[in-house]
């Protein structure tokens, strides 16, 4: 009984040895030149990184600090459109920054006014009023889709990266960029910009 305990012990440290031997990714000699190029560029300042890889598929939108903080200072924003902007977050479209139905789905669906009235429970007039001035203001912009089943002109919102971002902000999208490339004065004086 003894000798099959030791025989399963010896059998079970060979099977972590190759696991260990298996999991490399640098044979001990790649592992040796990449120990020696380390250290010469160690020795000029620099270091060498491995690839950093996406741990997690959240999603996310960032409101930029400092451009909300010069928003609250000039009071460019009343109470109802920043709590209108902030409750939209969770329907923030991850890199099209387009006020979607689902940011987690695949194909995303441009939100109407009427969607977006009944999503935060507040009446479709007030939502269009405060559509209206957020684009008077540059803080989202409307581009226009097509006509869609009733014939009605279909458009989608989108809200300036500038001020909420959905995305990589070293990243943020060429057409994204051209919707909010002219802004009012105020907003020409962010003290962050993403583009």
């Amino acid at each position: 009984m003894k000798k099959n305990i030791v025989n399963f012990d010896e059998a079970e440290r060979k099977a972590r040895l190759r696991d260990i031997e298996n999991g490399k990714i640098l044979t001990d000699e790649e592992m040796e030149q990449a120990n020696e190029l380390q250290a010469k560029a160690n020795s000029k300042g620099m270091k060498l990184v491995p690839e950093k890889k996406i741990k997690n598929n959240f999603k996310f939108a960032q409101l930029l600090q400092a451009n909300w903080g010069y928003l609250r200072m000039k009071k460019y924003l009343t109470s109802a459109e920043k709590n209108f902007l902030v409750d939209l977050v969770p329907n923030i479209g991850f890199l099209s920054n387009c006020i979607v139905d689902d940011p987690k789905k695949k194909n995303q669906t441009p939100l109407t006014q009427t969607e977006i009235a009944d999503l935060l429970g507040i009446d479709k007039a007030n939502v269009s009023k405060i559509v209206k001035r957020l684009i008077d203001k540059g803080v989202i912009a409307r581009s226009e889709t097509g006509v869609d089943g009733s014939n009605a002109r279909a458009y989608a919102l989108y809200i300036n990266p500038n001020i909420i971002y959905s995305g990589n902000k070293d990243d943020v999208n060429l057409t994204l960029q051209t919707m909010f490339k002219k802004q009012p004065k105020e907003l020409k004086d962010l003290p962050e910009r993403l583009f």
